[in-house]
């Protein structure tokens, strides 16, 4: 189980927020914490620590005030770490190059993919044309509803008519090199992971998948190994020390080894 770090910004600033609660009328979000230092500041120690593989997430829409700050930020971090980490947050085909131009290794793509609550395969295919399937990761954040996963898009508010399954991992997982799944009812809460979410990806693990949501102790950190079938590469944001939590960011990664 591989550590992947994240730096996720909004109205400019590298943030934790509460994941369900992120809303593009306003730019608002509960926020977990709010960071003194910059995204080239949290790339340059994940450089340092040799943590590759993490991502960078703009959590403004293109349409809001404060997404070309986002974007500065975000841009920032990946020429301090250039092939260091994926990006994602309004990612389609016909910008994801320039992100990649920028240093990202991979881009990460939801609501261009399943858009109006739907899977649009063709807008799929555009990607894997443009950028090409090792470049590509799915982000399949999910939320639960009528006892199933069902992915969520545009900053997790709208709920698709995608079941999460391992028929549709298997379908997916043909176009891109990775999924990132954010269990979005515990993002940001420390308040322990989602079993059954982490159960089912676990049982299926075909490419890499990075689990997110709900981390808060070294317990949770045991239930995703086990769960997971060391299938799974794990993301902690509000409780790890670097965002103002109780984990310590080293024994983490000593954990994670």
């Amino acid at each position: 189980m591989r550590f992947r770090p994240c730096i996720d910004i909004h109205n400019g600033k590298v943030k934790q927020i509460v994941g369900g609660s992120l809303k593009d009328q306003g730019d608002q979000a509960a926020e977990n914490f709010v960071a003194e230092q910059d995204a080239a500041w949290y790339a340059s120690l994940y450089k340092e620590k040799k943590l590759s593989g993490g991502h960078v997430i703009l959590l403004n829409p293109a349409s809001s005030p404060y997404y070309e700050t986002t974007k500065a930020q975000a841009m920032k971090a990946l020429a301090a770490w250039p092939g260091g980490f994926q990006i994602g947050g309004g990612i389609h085909d016909e910008n994801a190059e320039e992100f990649l131009r920028a240093g990202a290794s991979q881009v990460i793509v939801t609501s261009f993919v399943f858009k109006d609550g739907q899977f649009k395969e063709e807008n799929l295919n555009r990607l894997v044309h443009a950028v090409g399937k090792e470049q590509l990761v799915l982000d399949l954040s999910c939320r639960k509803k009528d006892d199933a996963y069902y992915i969520v898009t545009d900053r997790w508010q709208k709920f698709t008519d995608v079941r999460l399954t391992p028929a549709i991992l298997d379908e997916l997982s043909g176009s891109c090199a990775e999924f990132l799944i954010h269990a979005v009812d515990v993002e940001g809460k420390a308040s322990g992971i989602e079993k059954e979410l982490a159960e089912i990806l676990g049982s299926w693990g075909k490419i890499p998948v990075t689990y997110a949501g709900g981390v808060g102790s070294f317990d949770d950190l045991r239930d995703l190994k086990k769960l997971g079938q060391n299938h799974l590469d794990v993301t902690i944001g509000s409780a790890l020390d670097l965002f103002g939590g109780q984990m310590k960011f080293e024994e983490v990664l000593a954990y994670c080894k």
